[in-house]
């Protein structure tokens, strides 16, 4: 067994689309039913055994601010309150987000480009030495079985891989809205086609999002110089270079993915996510039917 012990988790950016809520409190603090994004990201990880998560925020923002007193602040006084009401159960999830795995906070390098890969760049000090580590988009929630466990598992059925991406098939109607996977003859990764414009130019089915295990040669490419369109600095782009020296392995989720990258998308998560896990999820099906 392979030693996969940390995680990066990347705040989503001003996310304008979601303007004006976004300009108060990070994209990820957005809830899902009673937790944040960001809080069922942090679950993925600690189901799979990570022992260590940095949330990187975005710089010159309350997230960091944010993102701290959500997970540190011990919250006496709505303890205290819920014990004197009898009330005490109440508090039951306030002491789960308290006991997660060790949980650092730390802003973006506001001097990086612009670009998915700068937070990731950003918390290379808490990763460099390690055999391996994972990495995860807030954007991304995944419904059913967390995609760091397929992750890690693959890595560690192959542990001479250079990096391990999630993959999920995706209708060929939406196939020019994401990265779509190229693979070499062994099945592992050639290379991923951003946005193809038309469903001749993709690839494959298969849609990459973000979750990847990586493996710390990947900052001999995810360097500040290495930007590719319009400027900014790709993780895919990283990615790809590392394809080129050794195995980059496809793990298929055994989970479903969903974005929450815009209000659209956000409703049928959070509907979905509703659907699957809450007590009153017959209510809510009733009441669509009806609507």
């Amino acid at each position: 067994m392979t030693n996969v012990k940390k995680a990066i988790i990347t705040d989503a950016g001003f996310a304008s689309r979601y303007l004006p809520i976004t300009k108060t409190i990070p994209k990820a603090m957005i809830p899902i039913g009673a937790k944040p994004v960001m809080q069922l990201c942090v679950e993925e990880c600690a189901e799979a055994g990570i022992e260590e998560i940095i949330i990187v925020a975005t710089p010159n923002t309350k997230a960091r601010e944010i993102y701290d007193d959500y997970f540190h602040n011990p919250a006496n006084n709505v303890k205290e309150l819920l014990d004197k009401q009898g009330k005490s159960e109440r508090f039951e999830p306030v002491a789960k987000v308290l006991n997660f795995p060790k949980i650092t906070v730390i802003e973006q390098d506001p001097t990086l480009p612009y670009g998915n890969g700068s937070p990731i760049v950003s918390a290379k000090q808490f990763v460099e030495n390690e055999e391996a580590f994972v990495v995860l988009y807030s954007d991304d929630l995944i419904l059913g079985k967390g995609d760091v466990k397929v992750l890690i598992d693959t890595y560690n059925a192959n542990p001479g891989a250079k990096a391990v991406i999630a993959a999920q098939e995706m209708p060929e109607e939406v196939w020019s809205k994401y990265g779509m996977i190229a693979l070499k003859d062994n099945g592992t990764l050639s290379h991923i086609v951003e946005k193809p414009k038309t469903p001749d130019l993709s690839p494959s089915n298969l849609t990459s999002y973000g979750r990847y295990l990586l493996t710390p040669e990947i900052f001999d490419y995810l360097v500040p110089s290495n930007t590719g369109l319009d400027g900014e600095l790709w993780t895919v782009d990283a990615i790809t270079r590392l394809a080129e020296t050794g195995d980059v392995l496809v793990a298929k989720s055994e989970g479903k993915w969903i974005t929450t990258g815009d209000p659209k998308n956000y409703f049928f998560a959070l509907l979905e996510y509703t659907l699957r896990n809450a007590d009153f999820a017959e209510e809510v099906k009733k009441f669509v039917a009806e609507y």
